[in-house]
């Protein structure tokens, strides 16, 4: 069975092509997108393995010398600011927290490119021993995965009863001032009776809810559109309890778009990347643990940064192979495309 093993696929610098491609720096693609969010991931590793993104066993283990060091995390994030006009970091996984050396490429970061947010999506598990750690390297704020607050359908879809560890963690990033936290919830047919509970539990702990169509990106290869819950079976199942008025996007490249609940201030999102594609108005640019850039979620497309680094190529050399990477940028996932396949990498292998 195939697991979404965390391999590199990367392409030769001349396997990819600029033809046509203007001289701008920015991270341009063919149909006119331009990249401003990047999201780096650290590692394969995960302290949960929740159904949809892991194997039960785990992700097989990369060797270290394959991963990204914390200073050549560093120096890529400051070539993505200074050079390809990237204006927000996240970090992701796997899950960033089982980095020991996490705190130290927080700071490198944000010594490099002071007064660009830096956010990290966890899934919160020990995060409560970190939170002003990580704050005081310079973490600007997190999302928390949190697909239930019920404990026992949180054991069943992590396969850990850790509910009170990840709990935990997001009071400790409240009080250490890592906000606005945002919850991310990925929309299951085991979790969608527990939704609306869900939702009050963030409106009464102050945390930004947002539910997110299950893509078929999990590790076992079972995703299935037929077993999928969409975003208008979930607006329904929250009416009930829930008086929503649809507000639309905050920008056209967030992908969340928001509901106000009861009238207001809180809102909550729904990021339907299934039903409601928003692939026209994507910002994102993503870098593996293994360094490579990935255009597009969906794409088994890379293109190796590590080597190329480490060989003492000039950061202008490597802006100008992430460049070309994303001129070739897909026009969207394809996943309603006739014939779709899903890409070989799962999401824990890729990083969100």
């Amino acid at each position: 069975m195939d697991l979404g093993l965390p391999s590199v696929r990367a392409l030769s610098s001349t396997a990819e092509t600029a033809t046509g491609r203007p001289e701008v720096h920015e991270l341009v693609d063919q149909f006119g997108r331009i990249a401003r969010d990047l999201r780096v991931s650290l590692t394969e590793k995960c302290s949960l393995r929740c159904t949809y993104c892991m194997p039960v066993e785990g992700l097989p283990e990369i060797p270290q010398q394959q991963l990204l060091s914390a200073d050549e995390v560093v120096r890529l994030v400051t070539i993505a600011v200074h050079r390809l006009g990237i204006r927000e970091v996240r970090f992701t996984g796997g899950e960033p927290l089982m980095r020991r050396d996490l705190e130290a490429i927080v700071a490198g970061c944000a010594e490099a490119v002071p007064g660009v947010p830096l956010s990290m999506t966890t899934n919160a598990v020990g995060l409560e021993h970190r939170a002003e750690a990580l704050t005081r390297a310079g973490l600007s704020r997190i999302n928390v995965s949190l697909d239930t607050i019920d404990r026992h359908y949180f054991a069943e879809l992590t396969r850990r009863d850790r509910l009170d560890s990840v709990l935990a963690g997001i009071r400790a990033a409240q009080e250490a001032g890592l906000t606005p936290v945002k919850i991310n919830a990925v929309l299951m047919p085991e979790t969608l009776y527990g939704a609306a509970d869900l939702l009050q539990w963030c409106l009464e702990s102050g945390c930004a809810l947002r539910f997110i169509e299950q893509m078929p990106l999990d590790a076992d290869h079972v995703w299935a559109r037929a077993n999928m819950v969409d975003a208008r079976t979930l607006l329904d199942v929250l009416g009930e309890r829930f008086d929503l008025r649809e507000v639309g996007r905050e920008d056209l490249s967030a992908p969340a778009e928001e509901w106000l609940v009861n009238g207001g201030p809180a809102t909550v999102g729904i990021i339907a990347s299934v039903t409601r594609s928003f692939c026209e108005d994507c910002d994102r640019t993503r870098i593996t643990a293994q360094g490579t850039v990935r255009s597009c979620l969906f794409s088994d497309r890379e293109v190796d940064l590590r080597d190329t680094l480490r060989s003492g190529a000039d950061d202008e050399e490597l802006a100008r192979l992430w460049r070309t990477a994303m001129w070739n940028k897909s026009a969207g996932h394809g996943i309603n495309a006739a014939g779709f396949v899903p890409p070989q990498r799962s999401m824990g292998a890729i990083g969100g």
